[in-house]
């Protein structure tokens, strides 16, 4: 997104929440990769959307260091419950103690491992799946969590344009792309599924289950 639009926009969304800006800044400080962080437009978009269909249950496929985590659970009813999935134990103090300053870590289980063998022993259904894990496993994801989302539940996959990388003409050489663009297809081509995808940042699918 250009710049100044981004600005734009910023600037006429509600303010960030001062944990999260506070969040943001000692991700993009201390830790490595920091552009994985969900940040305040599409964190906002997450709180909306979380308002908008209430879901009492959510479970997500890569926390990083939680920002949108928090978000969620800022969004849902003060009764929901988030499962929350990250890989690397080394942000797990960090996670916590943001849960904490947020106050909303009585709302979120964090577990800290690979998601593929996590979510067969969380024997719960979902309202809402947020995805935005290990981008070669995401055809995975899809096929793991699909018993677990309940009907008229929704996913939502993030980074699914992947730079752009989707649209170039050429088969992609590296598993990122290839794990993304099979997903998408999986998507696309699966009739339970309602689809959209809205181009904010790297592309996030709006999937809802209609089917059994």
């Amino acid at each position: 997104m250009d710049a100044e639009l981004e600005k734009y926009i910023l600037n006429h969304i509600d303010p960030e929440d001062p944990i999260l800006y506070e969040l943001d800044r000692f991700t993009h400080l201390n830790v490595l990769r920091p552009r994985m962080l969900s940040g305040h437009l599409q964190g906002s978009l997450l709180k909306m959307i979380c308002r908008m269909i209430r879901p009492l249950s959510i479970l997500e496929i890569g926390t990083f260091t939680g920002y949108s985590a928090i978000c969620m659970a800022k969004g849902m009813p003060v009764e929901g419950h988030i499962h929350t999935i990250e890989i690397n134990d080394e942000l797990e103090s960090l996670i916590l103690n943001y849960f904490q300053k947020a106050n909303v870590h009585h709302q979120i289980n964090l577990h800290i491992g690979s998601a593929l063998e996590i979510i067969p022993n969380i024997e719960e259904t979902f309202d809402l799946i947020f995805i935005d894990g290990d981008k070669r496993e995401y055809p995975q994801y899809l096929e793991m969590v699909l018993p677990k989302l309940k009907p008229g539940g929704f996913i939502l996959a993030d980074n699914i344009l992947w730079d752009g990388k989707v649209a170039r003409p050429n088969m992609p050489d590296d598993d990122y792309t290839k794990g993304i663009m099979d997903f998408n297809t999986l998507v696309k081509n699966d009739s339970r599924l309602e689809k959209t995808i809205l181009p904010i940042r790297d592309g996030i699918f709006l999937i809802q289950k209609t089917g059994i």
